[in-house]
């Protein structure tokens, strides 16, 4: 989190909300550079399945951060043309009404800046897959929330380190803790009997 905030402060205002967002629900780029404010329907976001990699569209609720930041976005939605006249943008995030472009340059600036060089804005979906999986949300909402179709992809992205390896095993001494002192090493041909029930 530390990381990510870090990164966003070096961003240029129109793209924090637009990270900010991704980080937070592991929204692609194309998705997220296609919302239009048609799609919020209150503290709801509509995704169309035309603006959808897989092709399948999805709702979001906007809860917490998620709401104050389509807050702030509906603050910026006013630019200024090149003749002086004010119009709205019909994107969540856009840069002078238009969605957002190539920031290749300013998000690799910004990491620079941070600390935290080479790391890709695909890397805040990964990122969200992960969080949402330490916060017990069930595999089958995160995969709702974040677009992907199958488990064999989103496992991809639900990327394991040391200290949930460390977490694991101090889980299991713990349960094992609680067992009596006789408990019996279980057998491959028990073990195999209660997986076939």
């Amino acid at each position: 989190m530390a990381d990510f905030e870090k990164t966003a402060s070096f961003l240029p205002d129109h793209l924090q909300g637009f990270a900010r967002f991704g980080f937070l629900c592991g929204w692609r780029k194309s998705e997220l550079r296609s919302l239009a404010w048609a799609a919020v329907d209150g503290r709801e976001l509509r995704l169309g399945p035309e603006h959808s990699k897989n092709g399948i569209g999805r709702v979001l609720v906007l809860e917490g951060e998620l709401w104050s930041i389509i807050e702030r976005q509906r603050k910026m939605r006013e630019y200024e043309n090149a003749d002086g006249t004010i119009s709205f943008s019909s994107y969540v995030f856009h840069l002078a009404g238009q969605p957002i472009g190539d920031f290749r340059k300013a998000w690799a600036s910004a990491c620079k800046k941070a600390e935290v060089p080479g790391k890709l804005f695909h890397d805040l979906r990964r990122t969200a897959v992960r969080n949402m999986r330490r916060a017990h949300v069930s595999e089958g909402v995160a995969m709702l929330i974040s677009g992907h179709r199958t488990r064999s992809i989103f496992e991809r992205y639900n990327i394991i380190d040391d200290h949930e390896l460390g977490e694991a095993m101090a889980q299991t001494q713990a349960y094992l803790s609680t067992l009596p002192s006789e408990s019996k090493i279980a057998s491959i041909t028990e073990t195999k009997a209660e997986a076939s029930r």
